[in-house]
């Protein structure tokens, strides 16, 4: 009686231990009920128009990212005007309405190795969704992440990517402090076969509860090809750090992968246990055009990605070539889904897309330039 007792125990183990390790297996995938939840969570039917508009058709504006301080919101964004990219703030009481202010990384004229290119991202911002939205510090520091560059054009050269810092007001114009020196670049020694060839838009989070066994992460993409090392597909992956400066490739390959195309500009935000992944897709094979999507995540590492409609389509004048590259936030029970809009023109600004109607935008594009027939 006793042995059969301590083999029903040992049974009992055994059918435990196999169902909190199927438990953990199911934790990677992120079930469709709760995919299907985040997209009615996130979706944001109408369009207000254009919050960006350069006033010159030089100037492209691209990439914004939203934060809060005090009773004002601040947007960063890039704007590239033909020599390289330079990272510009503005500022804004209701979401709707932003006035530019100026610009936090410049060009510099020197031999830096950023000298022509500065594309910065806030870091280490309230991950809430619904939270505060504001920039934590580390050190007494705010901080930036950016890819630069020294050679001038679209997107030239070697990009790679650095930090930048100030422990200024982050809703005030003045130059942010800069590194020096990149802390990741695809001629590392530990380069992996998907970003051995450009690095591009990063976002980095700060993660209490240490998932990956680091306190700050960074999610990035960036093309590569193992083979040759021509420019290829562009993938998310991660690195992670322990002090903000010093950062390492945390595995060796990317965690979002579409093997074609563009898959970019993550922003991550939290959801109760759920971290959500925005980011936009460009020229898959089963998708042509950009478009704005979401994946989801319980550790960080295991994505799973939303298989619905888009995020964001085009529709408008000002977004009838691409409406892609996301940063979302909620406020006051509306979502404001921000965005770059292209159009036919090569026109390119920030737009915003809301959950709730608030009317129309009367900003809009300088009419462009008569187009140049052969005769």
């Amino acid at each position: 009686m006793k042995k059969t007792k301590i083999l029903s125990l040992l049974l009992l183990m055994n059918v435990l231990i196999v169902a909190a390790a199927q438990a953990q297996t199911n934790r990677t995938q992120v079930p469709d009920k709760v995919m299907q939840e985040v997209y009615e969570k996130v979706k944001t039917p109408h369009k207000y128009g254009l919050v960006i508009a350069p006033t010159d058709n030089s100037q492209k504006a691209d990439c914004p990212s939203v934060f809060r301080k005090g009773n004002q919101w601040c947007m960063t964004y890039i704007i590239f005007n033909g020599r390289g990219y330079e990272t510009w703030l503005a500022n804004s009481k209701d979401l709707l309405h932003w006035t530019t202010k100026g610009r936090i990384l410049s060009f510099s004229d020197t031999t830096d190795w950023d000298s022509d290119q500065k594309a910065g991202y806030i870091a280490l911002q309230d991950t809430k969704w619904g939270g505060s939205y504001q920039l934590n510090q580390f050190q007494n520091k705010y901080w930036m992440s950016y890819f630069g560059g020294h050679d001038k054009g679209y997107e030239k050269g070697l990009l790679s990517i650095s930090m930048a810092y100030t422990d200024k007001d982050p809703s005030t114009v003045h130059e942010w402090q800069r590194l020096g020196h990149p802390v990741l670049m695809a001629t590392d020694n530990n380069v992996s076969w998907w970003d051995n060839h450009t690095l591009y838009k990063e976002t980095v989070i700060k993660d209490n509860a240490r998932l990956t066994g680091y306190p700050f992460v960074m999610y990035y993409n960036a093309n590569g090809d193992s083979l040759n090392k021509k420019r290829g597909a562009e993938r998310i992956g991660m690195a992670v750090s322990n002090d903000m400066v010093n950062w390492k490739r945390f595995q060796k390959d990317p965690v979002l992968n579409h093997n074609v195309g563009i898959t970019g500009d993550p922003y991550l935000q939290k959801m109760g246990d759920l971290w959500v992944m925005f980011y936009f897709g460009a020229f898959w094979k089963e998708k042509g055009g950009a478009f704005n999507r979401f994946a989801c995540s319980y550790d960080l590492v295991n994505w799973t990605e939303w298989k619905g409609d888009d995020l964001i389509q085009s529709s408008e004048p000002y977004d009838n070539m691409f409406a892609h590259k996301s940063f979302v936030v909620k406020h006051k029970g509306v979502v404001y889904h921000f965005y770059c809009a292209v159009n036919k023109a090569d026109q390119r600004g920030i737009a915003v897309a809301t959950s709730k109607d608030m009317g129309k935008s009367q900003l809009n594009f300088v009419e462009p330039p008569p187009s140049k027939k052969k005769k």
